[in-house]
């Protein structure tokens, strides 16, 4: 076997986001201490120049200041025992100076630390000092780098007869800046330390609101999160915690119709107020909650999140709730063509007897009556109602309700013209009206549905009664509501749009929907149509063909309960 290669140590940023935050904030308060510490010191450097200059002015200036200071200096020669050196010895022993200078107007020594200089000329120039300027340097001389301070001597008339020169050991300087460089790095060191925990701390905390990810990690799941919300087909709606919209996906977009300019905007203010709006703000609670957008059926759910904001999911519910009513139109359809059968089997047995029984004249008469009921009803439809789709409907809920042990009766006021401008529309708002009063009048005694449609100039007017136990006062806004049902739903879909349908279909043409008590009990429905009809004369939009008919009766809502 071949040995393992050894492992190359990899050197770079670390891939975890808390490690690389807390590396960058760390090297940003180290960089921070370094650059401050810097900035410190190079003025405190100065100020320590200054500070040496100055008091070599100020000791000179107290030397220079000395009465019999320039007497001595006229009247006695430059000597290592002379007054000018004692005295200017013992002024630099007590003010600590490096050396104290007192020169005549030609620049020789009468004094120095070091006697074998005095009577000599001094190192630098002193003609400054000498012109009557007071001088402040840093310069090197015969004892070295030192700070110096030079102010001209005068005598009691205020003649410059001299200078006096003090000097300050330039290594004292460096030295106090040295010794206050470890005090300043345990300032910078502690700052530094308190920074590398703060960094840790704001790092930890990051992480955790991160979940611990890399940097590459959340670019990827902002990606993935922007693909999957504009690819998914549910809408997704997304809240803070003050009720406002701060995303939308383009699903969401088309269900409730609003564009980018509803984000930022509270709920109510971007989709107005309504049963939509209560979902997605939590005032309604529950799961798959439905509710009506426009012409669209919506399913919501609502899901709070950390922060106090939530996410709402949408889904399109209406061709699903259109097959639905289809399926409950083909059950309708199919207990009719039973209800039929078995009807049509009895009278078939007893046309059978009769003619058994050889009771022939009888068994024409039988024909004749059983002929003349189903021709009876139709026409007494298509007399009052000329237009074939809601005729040929109310022709089948007719016999729906034999089925159901309910008469279906049509008002002696009924008189309705085919000029119908949305034949389709009102064939959905009767079918579901109709149904709704089959399911409230079955089972009661004398049970009955009586369906009133006229025209009043271009306006059509629907009534539906029945002899159900009606609907209470308190209830006759919420049953017009999204969702709202007492009935059990069905097991392909939800209840609580058919009225809310028949409402909104109403308004749209600028109609109105409502409810209220019938004579003698019971519930009586109004919907009011304004310029449902064409002008008369004028030809309506052409009906569909008669294959189509019972297709269109089939195609009504029956959701909606009480």
């Amino acid at each position: 076997m071949s040995p393992t290669p050894p492992r190359r140590l990899r050197l770079g940023m670390p891939k975890r986001m808390f490690s690389q935050v807390l590396l960058m904030q760390v090297a940003i308060a180290a960089g921070v201490a370094v650059l401050a510490t810097g900035l410190f010191l190079a003025p405190l450097s100065e100020q320590l120049d200054d500070q040496a200059m100055r008091r070599a002015l100020a000791i000179a200036q107290t030397t220079a200041a000395q009465p019999r200071l320039a007497e001595e200096l006229k009247s006695t020669p430059a000597s290592a025992d002379g007054p000018v050196q004692a005295e200017a010895e013992r002024i630099r022993k007590a003010s600590g100076a490096e050396y104290v200078v007192v020169m005549n107007v030609d620049g020789t020594r009468w004094s120095h630390t070091n006697p074998a200089e005095i009577g000599g000329h001094v190192s630098t120039d002193p003609r400054s000092a000498l012109s009557g300027r007071e001088v402040m340097e840093i310069d090197s001389g015969t004892l070295g780098r030192s700070a110096r301070g030079k102010v001209p001597l005068r005598d009691t008339d205020g003649r410059i007869v001299g200078a006096v020169s003090v000097g300050i050991e330039y290594d004292s300087v460096r030295a106090r800046l040295i010794h206050a460089i470890p005090g300043l790095f345990a300032y910078a060191g502690g700052a530094l330390a308190v920074g590398a925990l703060a960094a840790y701390l704001i790092s930890r905390r990051v992480q955790r609101q991160t979940r611990d990810l890399a940097f590459s990690d959340i670019a990827g799941l902002l990606a993935e999160r922007e693909a999957m919300l504009h690819g998914i087909r549910e809408g997704v709606v997304a809240l803070d915690r003050e009720g406002r919209i701060r995303l939308l996906n383009d699903e969401a977009r088309r269900l409730l119709g609003i564009g980018d300019e509803a984000v930022g905007q509270p709920l109510d203010t971007a989709l107005g107020e309504g049963r939509t709006t209560d979902v997605l703000a939590g005032t309604v609670t529950g799961t798959d909650l439905l509710t009506v957008r426009g012409q669209r059926v919506l399913v919501a759910n609502r899901m709070p999140t950390d922060d106090g904001g939530a996410v709402a999911t949408l889904r399109d519910r209406t061709e699903l709730e259109q097959l639905g009513r289809e399926l409950d139109s083909t059950r309708g359809l199919i207990d009719a063509l039973r209800a039929q059968d078995h009807e049509h089997a009895n009278r078939m047995h007893t046309l059978l007897g009769l003619l058994e029984l050889e009771m022939y004249d009888d068994a024409v008469e039988f024909v004749g009556e059983v002929v003349g009921d189903h021709r009876a009803t139709a026409e007494q439809v298509t007399e009052k109602i000329h237009d074939p789709l809601l005729a040929a409907l109310l022709v089948g809920k007719a016999t729906v309700a034999a089925e159901r042990a309910v008469a279906l009766w049509i008002s002696d006021s009924t008189l309705f013209p085919d000029r119908l401008i949305d034949p389709r529309g009102l064939v959905t708002i009767v079918g579901n009206l109709v149904d709704n009063a089959l399911d409230a009048a079955a089972g009661t005694l004398h049970a009955r549905v009586e369906v009133e449609l006229r025209a009043e100039g271009r306006t059509a007017v629907l009534r539906v009664r029945d002899t159900g136990p009606g609907i209470p006062a308190e209830q006759r806004e919420l049953i017009f509501t999204d969702g709202w049902s007492t009935k059990k739903p069905p097991a392909h879909r939800k209840r609580g749009i058919g009225l809310s349908l028949v409402r909104r279909l109403a308004e749209r043409q600028g109609g109105s929907a409502r409810v209220s008590e019938a004579d003698g009990g019971g519930a009586e429905f109004t919907i009011v149509l304004p310029e449902a009809l064409a002008e008369p004369g004028l030809a309506p939009e052409p009906a569909p063909a008669p294959g189509l008919v019972l297709k269109s009766a089939a195609t009504t809502v029956n959701e909606e309960s009480r």
